[in-house]
């Protein structure tokens, strides 16, 4: 693998888990790591999407299901295994759409996006916390400039991800063994976006193909935790340097 296998790995190939990859950036990110040699768990609510997605990339092991369900979180970390290289909160929910402003704001879908968004991020890395210790892993939750920038009808969504932030923050810090970074992907071609933008053309934002290569660095654990934006992290080349 360029640059290295992650921290914490020894002789096996390493092992993800990857939330939300039956599209966008979550599927982006699972194929990476499958060209690149990886064991990896991924999940999504649309059973028959997220498997005809990872029906072609060699060591992915898809399980359907819902993240806000403590059944679901338990069978994807049990499948893992006892060690776990990464973890990526990357299921997300966009909340109550077409955008609303706060003061039309309903909300019963602002407490459930925090629930898919927040809570359920955190239950899943508390389940995962032990496997992620042994293998002096990787967390990566997926941010958004949405939780630092005040964009009027991201208020919801925003809020979710300035929390999801934070807790990645505190995560930390709590646990100096292991790297937690949040990550902003910057805008990109995805459903999500076009739901957020109905009817307008957003051809210009990159595919989330586009942005995975500033994830590597990441991935290895090469960088303190925090919270980075990955157009300013580097590239890997082929040799296995950056740029």
């Amino acid at each position: 693998m360029p640059g290295g296998p992650p921290r914490g790995t020894v002789g096996d190939m390493p092992t993800a888990l990857i939330t939300g990859a039956s599209q966008g950036l979550g599927h982006a990110l699972t194929a990476h790591l499958s060209i690149e040699g990886w064991d990896v768990v991924v999940d999504a609510r649309d059973a028959a999407a997220l498997r005809a997605a990872t029906a072609t990339l060699p060591g992915v092991r898809p399980l359907p299901g819902d993240v806000t369900d403590p059944a679901h979180r338990s069978e994807v970390v049990a499948a893992a295994g006892e060690r776990l290289d990464l973890l990526v909160l990357n299921a997300s929910s966009l909340g109550q759409h077409p955008l609303p402003k706060l003061a039309d704001y309903n909300l019963a879908a602002l407490r459930s996006t925090f629930e898919t968004n927040v809570v359920s991020a955190l239950a899943l890395t508390q389940a995962a916390l032990p496997a992620l210790r042994r293998a002096g892993g990787v967390v990566v939750a997926i941010s958004s400039d949405a939780a630092v920038e005040p964009y009027e009808g991201w208020g919801g969504y925003g809020a979710s991800k300035a929390a999801l932030d934070q807790l990645a923050r505190v995560l930390g810090a709590e646990e100096p063994a292991l790297r937690v970074y949040a990550v902003d992907p910057g805008d990109m071609r995805t459903q999500m976006h076009a739901d957020a933008f109905p009817g307008e053309d957003i051809s210009d934002r990159p595919l989330p193909e586009a942005v995975v290569a500033h994830f590597a660095p990441l991935f290895r654990g090469d960088l303190p935790s925090g919270r980075y934006r990955a157009a300013a992290l580097p590239v890997p080349t082929v040799s296995g340097g950056v740029e």
